[in-house]
């Protein structure tokens, strides 16, 4: 039997209306619901084209004893990032706080009024790769909601506090002057695997926007090196598996840093 997001449109949210987790869209019905219940908030963030997304599905969310235990003791919510980019934008700021990266699937653990107070990405079925499964990840979320309450809705405020400060800070009107574009040249040079080309190690990611940043430094300043940096990776990954040679178009990254291991799934902003 479908489960509540066979009202949705998102054909993502709709790739799930038959996961026996009892997926909720993001709403104030779902939050009520929490706070009634007295229930953490489970929430999930993805979008069709992310491999990851589907594997947890197919791992964790087709899973009976792992939707048992969401059912029982969480409210679980899904949400498509290309729909609501503002909560995407929110909760990955909370994820990359929490944890130091980002990614999808997003898996945030919310108080019933949507604070943040734990999370992270992709969370296997049983503990591999240094990763904890995922059921023991839901028994240590159940435990701290229920035996150290007060400490978790204080972290919760403090992450809020903390995004809140630095939705101030973004949205300053700052101008971008010479001084924050040399230091965004200095991050940039300072990641650049210039054997390899790209950006720090595996997995890579073709980082248009760093490229093209280098791209008009070198050319406004005159400094061939920072072009060169550019030609480099792209010749790298030109030559690389990330390029589709038959098809066409570039995978979204490359599982190895050398390029030559394609994650297939190719995303129209790189491409474009």
């Amino acid at each position: 039997m479908p489960n509540r997001l066979a009202d949705e449109t998102s054909p993502y949210l709709l790739q799930h209306q038959h996961n026996p987790v009892d997926w909720r869209p993001w709403g104030e019905e779902a939050l009520a619901l929490a706070r009634r219940d007295d229930k953490p908030i489970f929430l999930s963030i993805g979008y069709s084209a992310c491999h990851w997304c589907h594997v947890m599905e197919h791992e964790s969310f087709e899973n009976e004893a792992i939707a048992a235990q969401l059912n029982a003791d969480f409210i679980s919510i899904k949400v498509d990032r290309e729909e609501r980019p503002d909560l995407d934008h929110i909760y990955m700021g909370a994820v990359m706080a929490l944890t130091g990266r980002g990614g999808w699937p997003m898996s945030v653990f919310l108080t019933p009024d949507g604070r943040p107070f734990y999370g992270g990405t992709y969370w296997p079925p049983v503990a591999r790769m240094g990763m904890p499964g995922f059921p023991r990840v839901l028994t240590a979320v159940l435990d701290a909601w229920k035996n150290r309450r007060a400490q978790l809705h204080e972290q919760a405020q403090t992450l809020t506090d903390h995004l809140q400060a630095g939705a101030v800070a973004v949205g300053s009107g700052r101008p971008l002057d010479m001084q924050l574009l040399h230091a965004a040249e200095g991050k940039l040079e300072q990641a650049f695997d210039f054997r390899h080309g790209g950006f720090g190690t595996a997995p890579k990611f073709p980082h248009a926007m760093g490229l093209q940043l280098l791209l008009r430094l070198g050319r406004r300043l005159k400094r061939e090196g920072l072009v060169d940096m550019v030609r480099l990776n792209l010749d790298k990954m030109a030559a690389g598996g990330i390029n589709d040679q038959l098809a066409g178009g570039f995978a979204r990254y490359s599982v190895d840093e050398r390029w030559l291991v394609p994650h297939f799934e190719k995303m129209l902003y790189d491409n474009a």
